[in-house]
């Protein structure tokens, strides 16, 4: 496999990074989510950069990772990093590969649970990413703001995948998809109101 297996403190110590000075003022902006039917749903027509966004699901393996492909096969292809911290499964290669994903971008962080938290903050912080996936399962309030806040200094796209329990609790995340009967419904965006439509993956039938 292309993705490199490291420890954090290695793989953010090797990155030299150059990070533009901000705006005291930074208006809103959003990265395709690479279906026009979402985009179109989406106050800033795609993901929200330099933020978090959830994903609450219901089970693993309903698609969530499928929504996230396209964005990170274009990234990578791009020349971009791309990290996937603490997996619940080791991501099979091949898969990502025919998805388009360039593995030599493609960086998998492998730690504990207890340091899981701490690491994806660490890499959303870090600006060596343009995205950053994680599973912040146990995250309460406070350690979803720290996230938030982490993705807003790294000027990344930072993604959280939870169960969909959660979604009855305030987040600061500046977008939360909750899928539903195979759907994924808009629960919270930044820029706008969440729409009442919500939006079918490809190959699902309405």
């Amino acid at each position: 496999m292309a993705a490199q297996d490291l420890p954090l403190e290695s793989l953010l110590a090797a990155r030299t990074v150059w990070r533009a000075a901000r705006s005291a003022v930074v208006a809103p902006s959003g990265e395709s989510t690479g279906f026009p039917a979402l985009d179109a749903l989406l106050p800033l027509a795609g993901w929200p950069r330099g933020a978090l966004s959830e994903l609450l699901i219901p089970a693993d393996g309903v698609g969530e990772l499928a929504l996230l492909m396209p964005t990170f096969a274009r990234l990578t292809q791009a020349g971009q990093l791309v990290a996937v911290v603490a997996p619940p499964y080791r991501p099979y290669a091949p898969a990502w590969q025919a998805t388009g994903v360039d593995l030599r971008r493609l960086e998998i962080v492998e730690t504990d649970g207890k340091r899981a938290l701490w690491a994806l903050e660490q890499c959303l912080r870090s600006a060596a990413f343009a995205a950053v996936l994680g599973w912040p399962l146990q995250a309460d309030g406070p350690a979803l703001r720290r996230l938030q806040v982490a993705a807003d200094t790294g000027d990344c796209l930072g993604f959280a995948i939870r169960d969909r329990r959660h979604a009855a609790n305030p987040s600061p995340a500046a977008l939360r998809l909750e899928h539903a009967q195979g759907r994924w419904h808009v629960r919270k965006c930044r820029g706008g109101q969440a729409p009442a439509t919500a939006f079918v993956p490809p190959g699902r039938v309405g």
